[in-house]
């Protein structure tokens, strides 16, 4: 099913705590002269990534993408920034919802959210193998 431009949020405000901040740059175009999709999914799994380690204390790893879409195309110049939010931890996985949002300060483009998607990362010990997430136990009331 296509995601129709009037589906996407009609009061604009990124979920989840900005995980990385970048600058869209002219080799990381398309032929028709946007930013790369699979550039802009590698900025999504960075930010996943990095915001697995304040749950992991260690060594992740990508398992998985699901559901990214792309919303608007991408111009070079654009501030691109990537929103994570820990949506599920699980034995030994995490499930991350990530959202990227640009600013053009060069077309006065305010923000705008541009791409979405969901990813799977697994903690891993130092061998690679999965490891099982230790959290902070709850304080006793």
């Amino acid at each position: 099913m296509a995601l129709r431009h009037d589906d996407v949020d009609v009061d604009p405000n990124p979920i989840g705590e900005l995980a990385l901040q970048t600058l869209a740059m002219p080799k990381d175009t398309n032929a028709n002269g946007d930013i790369f999709g699979g550039w802009l999914v590698s900025q999504m799994d960075l930010a996943a990534g990095i915001a697995t380690k304040q749950v992991t204390h260690g060594r992740s790893a990508t398992v998985a993408i699901k559901n990214v879409s792309f919303l608007y195309p991408v111009s070079v110049g654009s501030i691109v920034s990537c929103y994570a939010d820990i949506a599920d931890i699980g034995r030994s996985s995490m499930l991350i919802n990530i959202e990227v949002w640009i600013s053009n300060s060069i077309t006065g483009q305010g923000q705008r959210k541009v791409a979405e998607g969901q990813f799977v990362f697994v903690a891993i010990d130092e061998n690679g193998r999965t490891r099982r997430i230790e959290l902070p136990k709850k304080e006793e009331q």
